[in-house]
C-alpha cells in the first residue's frame, strides 16, 4: 500500500495543461476531476491514519478511485 496521494497531474503528467484545459471546458470532465480528487483524498487520509477506516471501505474506495481514474484517462486519451 502506498501512502503518497495520487494527484491526476503526477498521475497523468503529459497531460496536465489538458487536464486544466478540461476542468475549464467540460463539465462531466470537471466532475469527474472533483470527484476524484475527493476520494483520493479521503483514501490517503485512510492510508496515512489521519482518519483511519475499515479495511472494506478503504478496499471499496481505491476501486472506486481505480474507476474514476480510468473513465479520466478515456477523456484524456482522446485529447
Amino acid at each position: 500500500m502506498s501512502h503518497t496521494p495520487h494527484e491526476l497531474a503526477e498521475e497523468f503528467p503529459d497531460k496536465i495543461d489538458t487536464i486544466s484545459q478540461l476542468k475549464q471546458t467540460d463539465a462531466h470532465f470537471a466532475r469527474l476531476a472533483d470527484e476524484y480528487h475527493e476520494v483520493n483524498r479521503v483514501v490517503h487520509r485512510a492510508e496515512t491514519n489521519v482518519e483511519p477506516m475499515e479495511e472494506l471501505a478503504e478496499v471499496e474506495l481505491r476501486k472506486k478511485r481505480a474507476v474514476l481514474k480510468d473513465q479520466i484517462w478515456a477523456i484524456l486519451s482522446k485529447s
